[in-house]
């Protein structure tokens, strides 16, 4: 038996926002990452309509990009002092992917971060509280998914935390917010919202329900990202949109070894952190062509349905070129030696790295099985940008 859940509400378009006023509650906490909703203006909107709405609310602010364990726990006693019946988080993934964990933390005091780590093993929520996002960002959809990625910085690891408990009830996407991105995290939720849709497509969890979304997706986000990376807000709007049918896709069927790699490298380098969605769109190619001993004919099919032609191999490697080039015009990196992540260290703690990414909850339902030693190989040619022939 498979299972496919999505929010019960999703309220889009231009002015989303302003459902909040119809919302029934009594107190609500807004969860926010660093400035830019306030800067904007988008907060106090948020504010007004909540008041509309009779409901009082209480601000939980400064959620750090790749928000860390202590951030979670901090926020999650501010709601057990305030006792909301409502976490409403806006923002980027990680302000809204931080409430999602506090939420659990909220209605249960006595968890602890560790029994929460194991796939779909969340105690049973909504007992306190409803939750609502409003995504800023138009990539990792975490406002339709049952996932929320929490680091821990003591050993440098990015957990994925995965459950449909944490799936919102109520999303509200709004491309308004979307408009105020800058190119650079344009490019990188982008392709984050690719990756998604790819590696839904060709997980061994897929199915009828997934497939439509994924491709969907895949077709929006070619037709529209370089013209929203160069500010156009129509484009920013579709992008918009297809990242959150993205994210419908691989909340339910799930991800692969792109974002294993991802989750296991973003914070792993004293050279800097290599921010998801890019390291995303670096790997990609690399992993299609690692899977494609698997998946060969499931990749083809993406590529003729944007209108690639030829044999399924022909189709997989114009496939990889198309991306390719899209991060090219995005300004994205080939390696990870270009982005800048010193060489020796690399050596150093690669090993590590692909022992963990191995390990990590995504690789289950990659569409190749992968042993560490593989996982090494396929790493050093992110680096260097070698040919993946094994």
């Amino acid at each position: 038996m498979m299972r496919f859940t999505l929010p019960r509400d999703l309220y889009y378009g231009k002015d989303a926002l302003e459902q909040l006023k119809n919302l029934k509650g009594k107190k609500a906490v807004l969860v926010l990452g660093g400035g830019s909703m306030k800067k904007f203006g988008f907060v106090d909107k948020v504010l007004g309509y909540l008041k509309e709405a009779g409901i009082e609310t209480k601000l939980i602010e400064n959620v750090e990009p790749d928000p860390s364990v202590e951030t979670v726990m901090k926020g999650a006693a501010v709601m057990r002092e305030f006792e909301p019946d409502w976490i409403i988080s806006m923002g980027g993934g990680s302000p809204i992917d931080a409430a999602k964990a506090m939420w659990v933390f909220y209605e249960y005091p006595d968890t602890t971060f560790e029994a929460i780590l194991e796939p779909f093993s969340f105690p049973e929520l909504r007992q306190k509280a409803k939750f609502l996002a409003i995504p800023s960002t138009s990539g990792t959809a975490t406002e339709v998914t049952a996932f929320s990625v929490i680091t821990d910085y003591s050993t440098g690891v990015k957990y994925p935390l995965a459950d449909f408990n944490i799936t919102p009830d109520v999303a509200i996407v709004d491309p308004q917010l979307a408009e105020t991105m800058p190119p650079k995290l344009t490019a990188h939720t982008g392709m984050d919202a690719l990756t998604h849709a790819i590696e839904a497509y060709v997980s061994t969890l897929n199915g009828p329900f997934t497939d439509p979304l994924a491709l969907k997706a895949i077709h929006m986000v070619f037709d529209y990202l370089p013209a929203s990376y160069n500010g156009d807000k129509d484009a920013r709007e579709q992008m918009h949109y297809a990242q959150c049918l993205a994210g419908q896709a691989f909340s339910n069927a799930l991800l692969g070894i792109v974002h294993s790699m991802a989750h296991k490298t973003g914070a792993a380098f004293s050279t800097g952190h290599i921010p998801h969605g890019c390291a995303n769109a670096i790997y990609l190619p690399y992993v299609i062509k690692f899977n494609s001993k698997n998946a060969e004919a499931r990749y083809a099919d993406i590529a003729r349905s944007v209108g690639i032609s030829g044999t399924d191999s022909e189709c997989v490697k114009a496939l990889c070129d198309k991306i390719d080039e899209y991060n090219v015009k995005l300004n994205i990196p080939k390696t990870l030696k270009e982005f800048g992540i010193l060489e020796d260290e690399f050596k150093e703690k690669v090993a590590k790295i692909a022992e963990l990414a191995v390990s990590d909850a995504c690789t289950g339902s990659n569409p190749r099985p992968i042993t560490p030693a593989e996982m090494e190989k396929l790493l050093t040619c992110t680096y260097y940008g070698t040919e993946v022939d094994f």
